[in-house]
């Protein structure tokens, strides 16, 4: 649960400092006062792309933070930051995110650096922001079996499903490359060979090519390399005024001064610590010096060494960890690891065939009582989850609006969905085509007027009308207590805890919008809600009030943001209502928030 904002530098927000309630919290104001800027600083710290334009002008840097308290249900966030050694402290995190007018930000978790990529994965968990132009895992196709499965509490049958659907494949491949001719395998026998045999010979070791770079640089250049270390000889101790003499001469006049005056013991430590280092210097030197030898036959095989090495980086490591910050020899060694690995199968293809065999027959039998059991459950959640749906629009003003969650049975000609219908090739058991996730797709229809087919979510015109499907999913899920969070559509597990709504009223009015924020308030009861609204129907059920407004102070603009007590929040809604804060309009917004309204909750 959001418990605290704070927004510096963003867009026209200068510096705002919010704390937050649970339960069902809205924002309004005038058109144009900032209301989406808020929605935009927190979709900036869920990890959206940004630039530069987001920083107040006149400003250096953008920063959001966020204090966040985890809740009990918040089991998918905990083991996202545990697999990255991130706690809590008291049950709460702080995530910070800023940007330079350079373009360049830094984000962090708990003081630990993060990539925008992480900072979207963890926030994903924990949050889901729906507007007219942000209903992205709503329509994406892959995402509707996960729903649907979320709905029937069939996450850990799938799960299991595609376990078997994977080692199925697994074995299948096995056994297709065990069954290749015998002369192929002949063939990728004796190649593996030799490339083991190969690798062997020229026995690599982990960053031997940069040593003997290195190594390489320094015999090229040794007439300079000889030439400079004399210089230094010189100057240390073989010159007449070299500096083991100078250190050698002072020391002896300041141990002669010191034994007359004690108060000179401290400069006399110093340098006689100065001259004994310069001691050891010498002496290193002149030995490394008295060393130095050209040898032109080990030049030689130094780049006898390199060239080796990089026929073996270009035939056995080219595009692998070489290229990933691992070296040429690591990347090398690990194919020759790869390779024995591969003839070891091989050489014992015939004796795995029997048992392969044998064992695909089992996997098989499992895969197809598990996909029909799924597909009768689906089909029959895939009803109920319909008809609820197709309830709660018809009372949000779609009365003519007929959803349905189609289970379509998998065919050879399904294709590759994002889903993961693509991981694995289909299997086609016992009649059924399965994929890595059952026997059939399941997509989301919708008819929103009488007459008119059933055509995909990403066909309906009215980005209102998709606002309302969206909250009716919502509902539905937040009713069953296990409404999917964006992140965890993405990642297949996990609830949003905090959903936030931008402008989720457009296109509606009167009935519909009390009962969009009838519907509002029964989410808010299991989650956080944010709501931004232009209708006093939907703020008046409202936990939390927040009023955002333009002000105008030394010549600059800027947004402000202040939580209403009760008194502000009444002039509000009456402002809403009729566009001032008059008797009749008062009247009005008096009668709204009696039969409607709730108190509103003090915030921090």
């Amino acid at each position: 649960m959001l418990e605290e904002l704070n927004i510096r530098n963003y867009a026209l927000i200068e510096n705002i400092s919010l704390l937050f309630g649970g339960g069902f919290n809205v924002l309004t104001g005038e058109t144009g006062a900032g209301k989406s800027i808020i929605v935009g600083s927190l979709s900036f710290l869920l990890g959206a792309k940004a630039d530069a334009d987001v920083i107040r002008t006149g400003a250096e840097e953008a920063n959001v933070s966020a204090v966040i308290s985890l809740q009990d249900d918040s089991s998918g966030a905990l083991v996202w930051l545990s697999e990255r050694e991130i706690g809590p402290e008291d049950g709460t995190i702080v995530i910070r995110r800023s940007l330079k007018s350079s373009g360049r930000g830094s984000i962090y978790i708990q003081n630990v650096p993060v990539t925008r990529g992480d900072l979207e994965e963890f926030m994903g968990l924990l949050f889901d922001i729906h507007g007219q132009h942000n209903h992205e895992s709503l329509l994406r196709k892959e995402s509707h079996r996960r729903y649907l499965d979320r709905f029937a509490d069939l996450e850990d049958e799938t799960a299991g499903f595609n376990r078997v659907f994977l080692e199925l494949a697994d074995k299948k491949k096995a056994l297709e490359l065990s069954l290749s001719s015998e002369r192929d395998r002949e063939n990728r026998l004796e190649l593996l060979s030799y490339a083991v045999r190969e690798i062997d010979a020229a026995a690599p070791r982990a960053g031997e090519s940069r040593e003997l770079e290195a190594e390489s640089r320094r015999l090229a250049d040794f007439e300079k390399l000889v030439s400079q270390a004399r210089h230094a000889a010189d100057a240390l101790f073989d010159g007449e005024l070299s500096v083991l003499s100078l250190a050698r001469r002072a020391k002896t006049g300041l141990d002669a001064a010191a034994a007359i005056d004690g108060g000179l013991a401290a400069l006399q430590k110093r340098l006689e610590d100065l001259y004994y280092e310069a001691e050891d210097v010498s002496a290193e030197l002149r030995s490394y010096r008295d060393g130095l030898a050209f040898d032109p036959g080990r030049l030689e095989e130094v780049e006898e060494r390199l060239a080796l090495l990089f026929r073996l980086k270009k035939k056995y490591a080219e595009g692998t960890a070489a290229g990933e910050g691992g070296s040429a020899e690591e990347a090398i060694l690990a194919r020759r690891v790869q390779a024995q690995a591969e003839i070891e199968a091989l050489s014992g293809a015939g004796e795995n065939r029997d048992r392969l065999r044998a064992e695909i027959g089992a996997l098989e039998k499992d895969l197809v009582r598990r996909a029909s059991a799924l597909s009768a459950k689906r089909r029959a959640a895939s009803g109920n989850l319909g008809k609820r749906i197709t309830e709660i629009l018809v009372r949000l003003g779609m009365p003519h609006a007929r959803f349905e969650a189609a289970v379509i049975p998998r065919t050879r000609d399904s294709g590759k969905t994002a889903d993961g219908g693509g991981a694995a090739p289909p299997e086609k058991q016992g009649g059924l085509v399965c994929g890595p996730w059952g026997a059939e797709d399941i997509e989301f229809l919708i008819s929103a007027n009488t007459g008119e087919p059933l055509r995909d979510l990403s066909r309906i015109a009215s980005g209102g009308e998709l606002s309302r499907v969206m909250l009716a999913i919502k509902t539905v899920f937040s009713e069953s207590g296990s409404a999917p969070a964006a992140g965890a559509v993405q990642a297949g597990g996990g609830a949003a805890e905090t959903l936030v709504f931008d402008e989720i009223d457009a296109g509606i009015g009167g009935e519909v919008a009390l009962e969009v924020g009838e519907y509002l308030a029964r989410i808010g009861a299991r989650k956080q809600i944010f709501c931004v609204t232009h209708l006093a129907s939907i703020a008046v059920r409202a936990d939390n009030h927040i009023k955002v407004e333009k002000k105008t102070v030394g010549g600059r603009t800027s947004t402000v943001v202040s939580v209403l007590d009760a008194g502000e929040r009444r002039r509000e809604i009456a402002r809403m209502l009729a566009g001032d804060s008059g008797k009749a309009a008062l009247a009005h917004a008096d009668d709204l928030i009696l039969r409607y309204g709730k108190a509103p909750r003090a915030n921090g």
